[in-house]
């Protein structure tokens, strides 16, 4: 479907006047017609606009509002649109005011006076909440798809690197030894709430808006039910006025949006310090980097920087949705018409992050080695240090203090780790530390010897592996 503001071919007549027109004695001002329109950003809800006729047209027929035969030319003409836009062989009108106008335009166009009665028992208020409803239950799922992919892409390299070794860091500075797998797959658990957020959001929009009129409802025998069944909903929303004025669903949205892009941009900055010549433990693929107009050398991670430098964008349209809320009354505002621009850009934005990280992480080459050597120096098996004397009684204070000690005993003597302290050394500051503890202090046994749930041992990593690949299967959509 086009997405620019060419006119390809502008209708004309009677059928495409503003459905408000009867009211005016003359037309609005060009100028104010292309200040008002919105079929620009809502051209992408067309085929859900049409299923929301056709299941409205079908209501008003069963409940004897039209009869069947002009049901069944509304509906015929209906499905020849959308053969059409989906073909090809029509484009989008930009003069019209939006997209409802310019679908019941085109159909009274092709069918006579039975297109009039399309829009009787419905206003564009009620009718803009169904189809922004409808086209969030169709492409959050394929969006959800797109965080699984990621998810599973990281997985692998996860289940291929369970005992490659890497130093945890907090504050940024060496921490405790840990693996590749255990940090990609703090990644995978950061996806998963975001799926989960998502489904969770889409329990929101569950009800059908359409019956509720502009405001009040209305007086014809309209079967709400009816059109909430043929269009998969669970029920219809409870209140006229909330369902016409609601757009928590697109904040909602928009905030789920802002978390995931939020935790792409830190996955992102990881991976721009990880390929850095001083971390070096992961190096972009060719097909994923840029080199610079003026230093020969350069292979920047330009990719993983502009993913993080839109997340202004997205945050900037979750801003932009509550604030054009924060000051409406009730009920429908022309405000309202301004949602969906800040809506889809966010969701566009971050469907285009998810597949652009997803093929960027699958072509990285992982430094093993470096990763490894990370492990090495630091101090950061003190922890360690101090449970092994726990184990042989000693309080936790009171080993944490002995650990504390025999880290300054070796900067002292001018050493990086604490295993390069001899026996005689380590005894100096506790009796309790044998010559079994340099055993249990390698960066490979730290990490293995911690196996409570969720560690990074590599057991207790298969079992993060096991759980999330069950999870990735059973929401395939």
């Amino acid at each position: 479907m086009p997405t620019t503001k060419e006119n390809h071919g502008a209708l004309t007549g009677d059928n495409h006047k503003a459905l408000w027109a009867g009211r005016f004695a003359e037309g609005p001002d060009a100028a104010a017609v292309e200040f008002e329109t919105s079929i620009y950003v809502d051209q992408r809800m067309a085929l859900d606009d049409i299923h929301g006729s056709i299941a409205h047209a079908t209501m008003l027929s069963s409940s004897g509002i039209i009869t069947k035969a002009e049901k069944d030319k509304i509906v015929k003409g209906l499905k020849s649109i959308e053969k059409d836009l989906e073909d090809g062989t029509l484009q989008i009108d930009y003069s019209a005011e939006d997209i409802h106008s310019f679908i019941e335009a085109t159909l009274t166009d092709r069918i006579g006076e039975a297109g009039k009665k399309l829009h009787t028992g419905r206003s564009r208020n009620d009718q803009i909440a169904l189809d922004e409803r409808l086209y969030l239950k169709r492409v959050i799922p394929l969006l959800q798809n797109e965080i699984l992919n990621v998810m599973e892409s990281l997985i692998k390299i996860a289940d291929a690197n369970k005992k490659t070794l890497l130093t945890g860091y907090t504050h940024m500075q060496h921490a405790q030894p840990g693996t590749l797998a255990q940090h990609l797959l703090a990644w995978v658990c950061m996806f998963e709430r975001d799926w989960e957020r998502l489904e969770d959001s889409l329990k929101r929009i569950k009800l059908s808006p359409l019956g509720s009129g502009a405001l009040q409802g209305s007086t014809l025998p309209l079967n709400r039910k009816e059109v909430a069944d043929l269009l998969g909903f669970e029920g219809v929303t409870l209140n006229s006025l909330d369902t016409v004025s609601d757009r928590d669903y697109c904040i909602e949205f928009a905030s789920d949006f802002a978390m995931i892009q939020q935790h792409l941009s830190r996955m992102c900055e990881e991976l721009v310090l990880w390929s850095t010549t001083e971390f070096a433990f992961v190096e972009m693929s060719e097909k994923w980097s840029t080199g610079s107009s003026i230093m020969p050398q350069k292979k920047n991670p330009d990719f993983a920087e502009l993913i993080r430098g839109r997340t202004g964008k997205v945050y900037g349209a979750l801003i932009n949705l509550m604030t054009t809320l924060k000051g409406l009354p009730l009920s429908y505002d022309r405000d309202l018409q301004e949602d969906k621009e800040p809506l889809f850009d966010s969701l566009d934005t971050v469907e285009a992050n998810l597949k652009v990280f997803n093929a960027m992480i699958t072509t990285c080459r992982w430094n093993t080695e470096n990763m490894a050597k990370s492990c090495e120096g630091g101090f950061a098996n003190a922890t360690d240090v101090a449970e092994y004397l726990v184990r042989k009684g000693l309080p936790f204070r009171t080993s944490h203090e002995v650990a504390a000690k025999t880290v300054r005993l070796a900067i002292e003597n001018g050493l990086t780790r604490i295993e390069d302290l001899c026996i005689e050394e380590l005894k100096s500051v506790s009796p309790l530390l044998d010559e079994d503890l340099y055993d249990l202090i390698t960066p490979k046994s730290c990490v293995e010897n911690r196996q409570t749930d969720g560690a990074p041992s590599s057991k207790t990593t298969s079992q993060q592996i096991k759980y999330l690949q069950k999870f990735c299967a059973k929401n395939r959509k």
